[in-house]
Order: C-alpha cells, then structure tokens, then sequence
C-alpha cells in the first residue's frame, strides 16, 4: 500500500473514531439523565408546531425556529417517540466532532505535525462536543453545529463561484438557530470578509470569490424572511426573538466583563506573554558564537516557554487531583476559558496586519475574530458558567490558531492540552455538573410508556410523571383545555393532546403575560383543567411569578386530585 493510501486509511479511520465515540458518549449520557424542564420545552413546543400552531403568530415564542422545526419534522415521521429525538442528538454530537477534527486539519497547515496535533485537540470533544456535557437536543448546540459547517464551507470555498455562494448562505444559517450566537456570527464573518475585499483590493487581486459569497448570504437571508413574513409575518419574529427576547435574557456588559476578573489571570496572562516574548527572541551573541552555544540557548527558551504556557493547565489537573468537590474542579477548568481568549485575543490582532499584507491573503488570519465575537455572543445568554457547554468546539480551534503561532513547542503543548481536557472534561461532563440546576439523586428509573421508551432519570420523576399521564387519560375528556403550572413536563408530547394555552412552559424567558392576564387568558381559552406541579426536578423554583399566579387561578378551580407530585383541579 502506498504510503499516500496509508494516510487517507489512518484519516478515515480517525474520522470514524471521532464520530462514533461521539456519539456514543451522547447517547450514554443521554441513558443516565433527563432534564424534564428542558426537554418538556423542546418537546411540547415541537409538538404544537407538527400540528399546525405556529410560533410567533399562534403563540409567544423567544427563539429562534430552526431547531423545533427540526423536531417538529421528526415528530411528523416518527410519530410522538422520543429516541428520534435522542437519535439525531447523538448524530448531531459526531458530525459536529467530525467537523471541528477537518477544520482542524485546514488550519494547522503551517505545522508539521498537524494531523497528529488536530487529532490531539479533537479527542477532548468526545466527552466536550455539542452534546457531551448537555445531553438533549437544544438550540445553542445547534446552532455551533451549523458554525462549524458554515466555517468548514468557507475553508473550502478557495475560487469556486458555488462554493462562495454556499458558504454565505451557510454563514445566515446559525441566525435561524439561536439568536445571539448566530447574529454576532453573520455579522463578525461579513466584516471578515470586507476586510479581506480591502487587503485583495490593495494587491489588486480578484474580488469574484468575496462578491460570490456576499450574493449568496443576502439570497439566503433574503430567502429566509421572506418566508418568515409570509407565514407569521416579520413584524411578529422581531418582536418575540429580539425585542422580547432581549427583555428577558440580554445581560449588561458589566456581566459579561466579570469573568475576566478572575485572580489566576494575574498569573496566568503574564507568564504566557513572557514564554512569547521569549519564543520570538532571536539568538545574540557574535556570529562565531559556536552553533551549540546557540541551540543550547534556544533549546533552553523553548523549555521554559513551553513550560510557563503550559503552566495553567497543569494546575487544572492538579486541581482534579486534590478537589473533592465536583463545582471548585469545574470552576478550574471553566477558569482556562478567560486566559485562552485574552491571549487569542492578543496574538490574533497582533498577527492581523502582517498576514493581510501576503501575497494572496485569506480569512484564516481572521478566523480567530470570527470565533472570539461567536463565543462573546454565546455568552449573552448564560455568560460563562452556563453557555460554555456546547462551545468547546470552538475554543479548540481558538488553541490550535494559538498554536501555529509556537510552531516550536506546538506538538507538545497540544499533548498536555489534550491530557487536560480529556482528564478534566471527561470528569467534567460525566459528573453532570454542569446539569447542577436539577436533582440527580436517587436510583435511576426509566420511563415505561411507549411514547417516552429511552427516557432515563435517577429520582422520582418520571414514575410520577406517568401517574399523571395514566390519571389524565382516564379522568379528563380529551378535547378539555388543560393548563399546567409551571409545565415542568413534556405533558402533551406524551398525551397527544392539543396544547390550547399560548404558553406551555412558565419562565421569565418565554412567559409573556402578568397572572392577571394569564387568567383572562385561561377564560378566553376555555381551560377547564389545572394541573400544578408541586415537586419539581428543579432545585430551585423557575420563576418568582409562580405563586402570584397560583393564587390568582386557585378561586376559579377546586382540587379534586392530589397526586404524590400533582394537584388536579377543575374549574368551579
């Protein structure tokens, strides 16, 4: 076998590694642990959408759509399962490892090693991909998937007319998954591209690839709201996902700046800038300074920049080693996301003139903007402690453009920064840390209706869960309107029942309405039925607006079942 065959063998063979464990571990995860409150959101949304509701028009809805239509799709084919839904995550989570390992690949060009160090930095994301630390399908996950398949168009568009267009309609993509992640994604990438029509301008290069890609993001995007404006009407989508949703959830600066203020940067920032400061210090001395006097001394730079630059994962590993406690070992490793964008910060605008200024310049210089304004957009949701678990992705594309800036020391540093995170995230994502927000106590149980067959959840919740399902069926009509207090629960996913109140999950994010409008909604709705759940799998209550609306409903319904999790009440 040629030596070129052995290599595109060994390349496939990584490739479906990395996919398989992937996925693999996503549907692991998935078998240990179901967040109820998230998933009641994802299914009974998409569930209401398969049968004809629309969001934006129907009902109130702050998101953006692609991902519940993408289940509504599999509910439409598959019928109300939920492995479908568990199924697609987990080819979500491969293809997404697949992606980054390829994109990898493209940008390590400059170094020697570089399948062996894209291998290195993509091994991690088995237990750190979109889907390893947060299981289910979600928005923000996908959202990253459709990043990545928008930057791996843009690696390979080169001077291919349909390639550019292809890559600007991918790059409008992520804007229809999740706002603040596709939004700031669209716009950083635009501006990426007009700074490279200026640096080929002044070289007097071909602009067609750059035009190419500009008509093939304003066709996508113009595509896209013509159709939201012929179904639910523009005027609506705006007025949900962004003014509303920018009511709800958008942070101040202050909150997105404070993780910057962490004390290991103290340390941490300045022993990286001394290790390169000391990578590009020339050899001094007389030129007939003896050659091994010269190699010792570089030799000697090398090993102590590679050491202060690798100091701080290091300590992240120690860290494991002597903290018992799951949250101080996540808050360690969490702590590595400030330091790594500060200096990808650094060394991106100080590497951005230069590389512009050669011969033929591309977007690669300024990939590493692209992905800081993507990661800074992410974090205006849940800031770092909670929107960093579909964005590992990313940050291993941020390591390896630090790297080809060390050629020098790159191979070794990508082995301790693997060893760090397949140690630390690995621990990280199966200690389910990061889902602290739930109870996760109690011996594992598994859902038994077929409707929910693959749901897993240690705990009491899913056997109460279907005591709920059994009691409803036997005990109320099905045409009867059913309100449920705080729709904790994929209630009609696994009913089948059609969701007759505008909002089927009451949190700050997606509940428009006072109490006093919920409950002239629930006469204008005809609810005849209130199910208020009284334990929820949350360990802390989802909206302080919840027992307002209890006691302004409670005078108008009297209970007349009380289940161990559930109270039933009918209207008077």
């Amino acid at each position: 076998m040629s030596a070129a065959s052995t290599g595109r063998a060994r390349s496939a063979l990584i490739a479906a590694a990395l996919f398989l464990l992937s996925a693999a571990f996503t549907l692991w995860q998935n078998a240990r642990v179901a967040v109820l409150w998230d998933l009641s959101y994802l299914l009974d949304t998409s569930f209401r959408i398969s049968l004809g509701q629309l969001p934006y028009r129907d009902f109130p809805f702050a998101h953006a759509p692609l991902t519940f239509l993408l289940h509504a799709a599999l509910i439409k084919l598959f019928g109300r399962a939920y492995l479908p839904h568990i199924l697609c995550a987990t080819l979500e989570a491969g293809l997404a490892t697949l992606l980054t390992w390829r994109i990898l690949l493209h940008q390590l060009k400059p170094l020697a090693n570089r399948s062996l160090i894209a291998t290195l930095l993509a091994a991690p994301l088995v237990f750190l991909g979109i889907y390893g630390i947060y299981p289910h399908p979600i928005y923000d996950s996908d959202c990253i998937l459709a990043v990545l398949l928008a930057l791996t168009l843009l690696q390979r568009a080169n001077h291919s007319a349909p390639r550019n267009a292809l890559a600007g309609a991918a790059c409008v993509l992520p804007l229809f998954f999740k706002q603040n992640i596709g939004l700031p994604f669209l716009l950083i990438t635009l501006a990426a591209v007009v700074i490279l029509v200026i640096a080929r301008r002044l070289q007097r290069a071909s602009l067609a690839p750059q035009i190419w890609f500009f008509t093939g993001a304003a066709a996508a995007l113009a595509a896209n709201l013509l159709l939201i404006h012929t179904t639910v009407g523009l005027h609506n989508y705006i007025a949900w996902t962004v003014t509303f949703a920018a009511q709800r959830r958008l942070p101040g600066i202050t909150l997105i700046l404070a993780i910057y203020r962490q004390s290991s940067l103290l340390w941490t920032l300045p022993a990286a800038l001394i290790a390169l400061v000391l990578l590009r210090r020339q050899g001094s001395g007389a030129p007939s300074m003896a050659q091994s006097h010269r190699d010792m001394g570089g030799m000697r730079r090398r090993l102590v920049a590679f050491l202060l630059l690798a100091a701080p994962f290091l300590c992240t590993v120690v860290s494991l080693a002597i903290n018992t406690d799951p949250s101080d070992r996540a808050g360690q490793l969490l702590s590595l996301w400030p330091h790594l964008l500060i200096l990808a910060t650094v060394l991106a605008v100080y590497n951005l003139r230069p590389s512009l200024l050669l011969s033929n310049p591309s977007l690669n210089p300024l990939l590493p903007l692209i992905l800081l304004a993507t990661i800074h957009g992410a974090f205006l949701s849940q800031q770092l402690w909670g929107s960093t678990y579909a964005l590992w992705p990313l940050l291993m594309l941020l390591i390896a453009a630090l790297l080809t800036q060390i050629p020098t020391i790159a191979r070794p540093l990508a082995v301790v920064i693997s060893a760090t995170f397949l140690l630390c995230g690995a621990l990280y994502a199966t200690s389910h840390e990061r889902l602290s927000y739930i109870h996760l106590d109690g011996p594992l149980a598994r859902a038994t209706l077929p409707e929910l067959r693959g749901l897993a959840t240690p705990g009491p919740w899913l056997p109460a869960f279907e005591e709920l399902i059994r009691t409803t069926n036997s005990d109320i009509p099905s045409n009867d309107a059913i309100l449920l207090l705080p729709g904790d629960i994929p209630f009609y996913f696994a009913t089948g029942r059609t969701p007759r109140f505008p909002v089927l999950l009451f949190d700050p994010a997606t509940n428009p309405y006072t109490p006093q409008q919920i409950l002239a909604q629930s006469h204008a709705r005809n609810v005849r039925w209130l199910i208020v759940s009284r334990n929820l799998q949350l360990t802390a209550p989802p909206s302080p607006d919840l027992p307002d609306i209890l006691r302004t409903l409670q005078p108008d319904f009297t209970l007349v079942r009380a289940l161990p999790n559930y109270d039933i009440y009918r209207r008077n």
